[in-house]
């Protein structure tokens, strides 16, 4: 069996809330609180949940641009929690993110030849011309032109803009990358292009990724496995093909019916109720349950762990019961 690339034991982020003029912490947001995860090598770890859930939290833990409260982070072998910034920026150019918004992260005072050459000098791959031929290749790689480096950022569309990020990320040759909901911002007509660009370039660099979004029709096209966060804990884990076609956990299958073109198992559509509450003032016990219709008083007293459904399937639910044949009748 392939050792994940990627692993991620107990990992917690908790922000400080804090107040009046001593700056006393008053409370807690509880961002992420006890996941686990591994990846292997070449494959791509879907991130799904609503806004709040912690999604995109969890992606800058892994990376280290967040010190998470508790909990490890292991590269290919090697523990990068306790690593300090000089230590560090060995792994950075293995492990690189693609952010949101292609307009603001890129300089608007930088060439494209200064922005993505930028990095290729500071990790020290290549000099003088060799700096420029790097940074052309990532630019043909992601369908530009050699000439796009001598322009501004202003120059570009927005797909444009997301090619250039998705280049920045990559003159480097990273091993993995955190695409943070790469294709949210831009129009529908230029998102496929994007994913397409994507799955290609995954496959062809045989990168392994974590591919975060709220949009699961994107996920279910481009993720191997889907990891379902709610409010900081995972709800259920699994292949994305199984995931998709028969959910486990009462949160996911409420996810998936929310995807327009979807029906529902049945022929029926359950929706969610109210919305996901603080995470600085989280439910007792399971997370979910404030807008679960399945809770029972048990689930105020313990937080479910994962359990392993079927092989490859975990889900955090203390019912066993939920199943194909029970939504059905119901």
């Amino acid at each position: 069996m392939t050792a994940p690339l990627v692993t991620g034991r107990g990992l917690r982020m908790h922000f400080p809330i804090r107040r009046g003029l001593l700056n006393r912490e008053v409370g807690r947001v509880r961002a992420v609180e006890d996941v686990d995860l591994a990846i292997a090598p070449g494959e791509v770890l879907g991130v799904v949940g609503e806004s709040g859930s912690g999604k995109s939290t969890l992606g800058r833990m892994v990376l280290r641009l967040l010190e998470p409260t508790a909990g490890r982070v292991v590269f290919d072998g090697t523990d990068i929690t306790g690593l300090k910034a000089g230590e560090l920026r060995a792994f950075r150019r293995h492990m690189q993110m693609i952010f949101q918004d292609p307009f603001s992260s890129l300089n608007p005072r930088m060439t494209i030849r200064a922005t993505i050459g930028e990095a290729v000098r500071l990790h020290g791959l290549a000099r003088g011309s060799e700096v420029d031929d790097r940074v052309a290749e990532a630019l043909a790689a992601v369908g530009l032109a050699r000439s796009h480096m001598h322009r501004y950022p202003k120059a570009f569309s927005g797909g444009q803009r997301q090619r250039l990020a998705i280049a920045r990320a990559l003159v480097v040759q990273p091993r993995f990358i955190v695409a943070d909901e790469p294709v949210s911002a831009l129009d529908v007509s230029i998102q496929a292009e994007i994913i397409n660009l994507l799955d290609r370039l995954r496959r062809e660099l045989q990168l392994t990724m974590m591919f975060i979004s709220h949009d699961l029709a994107v996920v279910e096209l481009i993720s191997d496995r889907v990891l379902v966060l709610y409010l900081g804990r995972v709800m259920e884990i699994g292949p994305a093909q199984g995931l998709f076609a028969l959910p486990l956990h009462p949160y996911s299958r409420a996810l998936i019916d929310a995807v327009p073109g979807r029906h529902g198992r049945g022929g029926t559509r359950r929706l969610l109720g109210g919305e996901i509450p603080s995470p600085a003032n989280p439910p007792r016990g399971c997370v979910f349950r404030t807008r679960c219709p399945h809770a029972l008083p048990a689930c105020a007293e313990t937080v479910p762990a994962l359990r392993e459904m079927a092989p490859g399937r975990f889900k955090a639910c203390i019912r066993d019961d939920l199943d194909l044949a029970e939504e059905k009748a119901a």
